[in-house]
């Protein structure tokens, strides 16, 4: 906390990773034996975790978020790139071999798409990590080999259509708003306003345009398969938190058998938070993670 005892605003660090230069938000905690590492989830930011990160730097831990490629300040991928889960968990690799010195204590916290991109890079590099939350990031619902060739298919057909297209804008902050209210409806609209600085970017002749790149509307050509990610749920060998929004989060049909793949399994739930618990109780998702890090 700064003087006046309001929170002090993190520092924006670029940090180069798997061949791009990354945006990094840390709120540093002087003194701090432990890294937090905070990954957002699809169409997110990294500066929407303000309202849990300071709460953590407060108790002693040095917070990161970064900006997944393509999302808020981070880099796009050049034309004819894409964006895999494997880029993902390179990226993360690399920006934590980049900013925590080995063998200092990492807590990792994912949400959402963020979830299953922490399990990931946990389960290829378990050794690295002291903690792993997973707050509703067990995956998307389950595919099969089947679907492959009309995903493929879909993917050629819809980043043809983004090429065509361009950048969608939006007239005003308020049409933008009005979106993000749409998606998020049990959000209170004083925390969304908040969120449009971080989802969002103003244009010089008024209009609005959001921060992601559009190739993240288009649907991946890889088809998610939950054995798979219970392959690398097994090899991570820290203790890991799986954080539940109640019956308004996200809950694929199979949730309990891809959680039971981890071997060292807690649960918390945080009633009628809905999956945006970052936003929706964010004091209480603090609360929740201070507990199991301390």
């Amino acid at each position: 906390m700064g003087s006046d005892g309001a929170p002090i605003p993190p520092a924006s660090l670029r940090v180069p990773a798997n061949g791009l230069v990354h945006a990094v938000l840390e709120w540093p905690a002087p003194g701090a034996e432990a890294t937090v590492l905070l990954v957002h989830g699809y169409m997110d930011a990294a500066a929407t975790w303000d309202l849990v990160a300071p709460a953590l730097a407060a108790e002693g831990l040095r917070v990161l978020a970064p900006d997944l490629r393509g999302f808020g300040e981070a880099p796009r991928v050049p034309a004819g790139g894409y964006y895999h889960f494997p880029d993902y968990v390179l990226d993360v690799a690399d920006i934590v071999d980049a900013l925590v010195a080995q063998g200092s204590p990492l807590f990792v916290v994912g949400h959402s798409m963020g979830g299953t991109i922490a399990t990931l890079y946990a389960g290829t590099f378990p050794e690295r990590l002291a903690r792993l939350v997973v707050i509703e990031g067990a995956g998307p619902p389950d595919n099969t080999h089947d679907h492959a060739p009309e995903r493929v298919r879909r993917w050629v057909d819809d980043v043809r259509a983004v090429r065509v297209r361009g950048e969608r804008t939006m007239g005003s902050r308020d049409e933008a708003f009005r979106r993000l209210a749409i998606n998020h409806p049990r959000v209170p609209e004083g925390v969304l306003r908040t969120r449009l600085d971080a989802l969002a970017r103003p244009l010089a002749d008024g209009k609005v345009r959001w921060k992601s790149d559009p190739l993240h509307g288009t649907r991946s050509p890889m088809p998610f398969f939950a054995e798979s990610w219970k392959a690398f749920a097994r090899r991570v060998t820290c203790p890991v938190l799986s954080v539940s929004g109640g019956p308004l989060g996200w809950h694929p049909p199979d949730e309990e058998a891809r959680l039971a793949a981890f071997p060292a399994l807690e649960r918390a739930e945080i009633p009628d938070a809905g999956h945006m618990m970052h936003w929706t109780r964010p004091a209480e998702l603090a609360g929740v993670l201070l507990r199991f890090f301390m």
